[in-house]
Parts: structure tokens; sequence; C-alpha cells
């Protein structure tokens, strides 16, 4: 496998204008969801489990997965972007390779190669629990760099 890129980010305040983005989005607090860390092209969200994010089965629910993996690959990319600019994701392909049933699910973010338009990035999404760290889930997705489209 090959090793990962070292990014320089274009926003020596990366880290906090990425953490300022993630607060600021409703969707990842009503879920539960928490930032543990941030680098230039590199995030890793966790998220604890509970009831309401689960399928019929009890295991989080895909949707969820996917949720965590495209924030986390997408604040990945962020990290990289100048200042004035918002991030949107264009496309992701999510593969769900095994049942995340656990306690806790960890996203990690890394950034694969960033441009001035488009930036590629993947999430590797594992469930922690009784039978360990599982690899649940892998993605792949396309950013789009909103120039002058930062958040406030």
């Amino acid at each position: 496998m090959a090793t990962a890129p070292i990014f320089t980010p274009r926003d020596p305040n990366f880290a906090a204008r990425v953490r300022a983005s993630f607060d600021a989005q409703p969707l990842m607090g009503f879920i539960g969801a928490v930032l543990v860390s941030v680098e230039p092209g590199r995030c890793v969200i966790e998220l604890p489990y509970r009831p309401e994010l689960a399928q019929q089965n009890g295991f989080f629910h895909g949707g969820i997965v996917g949720t965590l993996a495209d924030n986390a690959g997408g604040f990945a990319g962020y990290s990289l972007m100048a200042p004035e600019a918002g991030v949107l994701t264009v496309e992701y392909k999510l593969n769900l390779m095994a049942p995340a049933k656990g306690e806790r699910l960890v996203a990690e973010g890394a950034v694969l190669r960033s441009g001035r338009n488009l930036v590629v990035s993947r999430a590797e999404v594992y469930v922690l629990g009784e039978a360990g760290k599982i690899h649940c889930a892998t993605m792949q997705q396309t950013l789009m760099t909103m120039h002058g489209k930062g958040v406030a």
C-alpha cells in the first residue's frame, strides 16, 4: 500500500476553521458525532451508539455510516482549502463491508489528491465493540471547493 501523501494547508488556522464548520453543522450535533482530530488532509470523527441511529436489527444504519464517512472525508478535504472557501460533496461511493454492530463508529478521512477545484478523499469506517475493531465500510468521494463561500 502506498504511503499517505503529506499536505501543506493553505490556511494556517485550518484546524480551528474545520472545528468551527463541524460545530456549525446541525446534523453532527443531532446524531452526537464528535470531531476527534484534524490534521492537514486528515480527519477522525467518532459516534457512540444509540438505538435511534440503528436499523431494525440493531446495527448502525447504513445511512449513518455513510454520513460519518462523508463528513470525515469532507472535513479532511476542507482542511486543505483556502480560508475563504467552503466545501461541497459532489459524489461518493460507499462500500458497506460488514454489519456495523458495536458501541462506537470511527470514521477516518484522508485526502488522496487536493486540486484547486476538486479534491478526492476517502474514509475508512470502523465499528468498535465486543468483537474488537471491525472495518465495516470504505468510501471514496469527490469534493468541490466553493471559492468565496466559507462558513462565517
